[in-house]
Parts: C-alpha cells; structure tokens; sequence
C-alpha cells in the first residue's frame, strides 16, 4: 500500500488475467489525480464520500454507492470536493479480455465494432454489490474458481450499460487538424517535439493548433503528450522494466521526471507500481 498525509492507494494484480485491482482514499478538498487516460475499461465504485471528476466535457459526482465506467481512453481526472473526501474501489479490465469473455453473453459483434459504456456514471445497486464482490474476490487473491464466479457475475450485471458502437479510425467530430496532430503526438512521443513541428505536420500554426486540439481532446497539446508518455509507461513497468529505462525510452529527461508526473497521474511511483504489477523487487 502506498500513502501519504492526504490519501492511501492499494494496488494488486490478477497473475491469471492480468486484471488490476484499486482500492484508493482520499481526503477532503483534496486534488487526486490529474487529467490522464488509461487502455482499460474501468468499472469502480465509490464506497464513501463525493468523488468529483471531469470526463466527456462534463463534471460527475460519484456518491456512496454509484458506479462510474470509462472506456479505454477517456481522458479524466480526480478531486474530492468536500471536506469528508472519498473512498473507491476500482478493477481496470483488459479490453481483449472483455471482448473474449463476453463473447458468450452477446450476441456476435457487428463488424467494425466495439463495446462501449452506455453511461459514465450509474446508480445500479446489483452492478455495485456484483462489482465489490469482484473486486474483493481478486484483490484478495481468493480460489480461481471464486474469482471466476465473481467475475461472471459482474459481466453479467454489466451487460445491461453495455452496448456496440461502431469502431472508427477517425472521429468525424472532430476537427481533421486535431486528429492528425493526435496521430503524430501518438507516432513521436518519445522524442522532444515542439510545437511548431507539430504544427507543420499539421499544415496550421501553432496557435491554431492548440486552440483546435485542446477543443477536440480537453488538453493542449503539450499536456496530451505528457500523459501519453505517462500511459506507455504504466504498461511497460507493468511488464518488469525499470523506471530508469521506462524514462529514458520514453523522452523523460530522468527517472524523477516520470515519477513526479506518474504520481500526479495515478498516484503511486513508477516502481511502486511495478512492484505490485510485476512482483519484482524496486529497482
């Protein structure tokens, strides 16, 4: 467990299905978390407490027993807004895994298709008492036979807020400027980019392209690619690598410079997080 005068954070990870689990404390008028994403489907509930955060251009306030789902990719962020701060818990699901697992409970997907979350933030007491009794079943290591009762019955209670949307390559939406730049920021993330590069990639100048880019993903572009760095990362020292190399591979200009922003990010340092992820020893 990781902590700090303010909050307490308890990570584990599934060996079998590489599920994780969090178990996370905050206190009152306290900022958690910095906007940031991750490559999960993430089903939570807030079990204590006003747990406030921003998430597709709106501002949610999760109560004693709401569930909160984001998709893979959400850009969103954490604050407690009273002084009673909050407490949650988490399982962050694989989105392979998903597809695979629910494969038996929907009918075939339709192609170019993907699961997504009918709603961000839901009030569903059997989703909320199937999901802590996953939650609990996994993070304290139970049988696999309990861990996989569990599981099922929380995909099955989830159905319900799950549905099929069609899988795009480009959002049209949104401004062709804005994805081209995301596109690029996604292919150079490891080097030391400006943003007049970007820019002319992009065929605009900078100015423009802050503007458009900070109107389509909610960051500018600077912030997008940090957190980007900062997601690559949280996979790569799921997977045994060191934060030194983590840093160096992804443009950090050291080990301290990922951690300040992996914290703000997600609340834990790189090799506290490896650790728990990767039953390796800090290095």
């Amino acid at each position: 467990m990781s902590s700090t005068a303010n909050h307490w954070i308890d990570l584990t990870q599934d060996r079998d299905t590489g599920i994780e689990t969090l178990r996370a404390r905050f206190q009152g008028h306290t900022h958690a978390y910095d906007a940031h994403w991750h490559d999960s489907y993430l089903v939570g509930v807030t079990e204590q407490g006003v747990q406030q955060f921003n998430c597709r251009r709106t501002r949610y306030q999760s109560l004693a027993g709401n569930v909160f789902l984001l998709e893979p990719g959400e850009i969103h962020d954490g604050d407690a807004p009273t002084e009673g701060g909050f407490t949650y818990r988490t399982i962050y699901l694989d989105p392979q895994w998903l597809e695979r697992e629910l494969s038996v409970l929907f009918e075939e997907a339709p192609a170019g298709s993907q699961l997504s979350f009918a709603t961000t933030l839901a009030t569903d007491t059997r989703l909320a008492q199937a999901t802590s009794a996953a939650f609990q079943a996994i993070h304290t290591r139970e049988l696999r036979i309990v861990r996989q009762s569990a599981l099922d019955q929380m995909l099955g209670s989830l159905t319900d807020h799950l549905h099929w949307r069609a899988r795009y390559r480009e959002d049209p939406r949104l401004p062709r400027v804005a994805q081209i730049a995301r596109e690029y920021l996604h292919a150079h993330l490891q080097y030391d980019l400006s943003l007049d590069e970007v820019a002319a990639a992009c065929g605009v100048d900078r100015f423009r392209l802050t503007r458009a880019f900070k109107a389509a993903y909610g960051l500018p572009p600077h912030a997008y690619l940090v957190q980007l760095r900062v997601a690559r990362a949280r996979q790569l020292l799921s997977r045994g690598e060191t934060p030194a190399n983590v840093a160096m591979a992804l443009g950090f200009a050291d080990q301290s410079h990922l951690g300040r922003w992996f914290v703000r990010a997600y609340g834990l340092t790189p090799a506290a997080y490896r650790k728990r992820c990767s039953n390796l020893p800090d290095a």
